[in-house]
């Protein structure tokens, strides 16, 4: 739940997409995490899975998050099926500077649809 000083989802383009104040184009919704599309697409399928809550990065998880990172996985491949990569597809995390994160609320990259290269970057 948010604080009195930082709303729902964060203060994070993510938590404006959570709060519905940007539109985005969501794919799946729960009561804890949310699937859209990305607006910069790295493959012909390129989704992200994010919690409403804001963790600030992967390496900011506490021991609390873990049923709530395990449900991102999950949903990540529940999504991967409806988008059909049936041959497979790609689940990025990227934490903090030297890993490219850009927006500092964890979230899942999900790729497919396309041969992906290794390794990557």
């Amino acid at each position: 739940m948010a604080s009195a000083t930082e709303p729902e989802g964060g203060n994070t383009i993510f938590g404006k997409i959570i709060r519905k104040e940007i539109p985005s184009d969501i794919i799946y919704e729960d009561e804890q995490c949310l699937a859209f599309k990305d607006i910069n697409p790295q493959a012909p399928v390129h989704f992200l899975v994010i919690p409403k809550k804001p963790i600030p990065g992967l390496s900011k998880a506490t021991e609390e998050d873990i049923p709530l990172l395990g449900h991102l996985m999950f949903i990540a491949q529940k999504v991967a099926k409806e988008q059909k990569l049936e041959n497979g597809f790609r689940v990025v995390v990227n934490d903090g500077s030297d890993g490219c994160q850009t927006v500092f609320h964890v979230h899942l990259h999900v790729l497919g649809k396309r041969q992906l290269s290794w390794p990557p970057g």
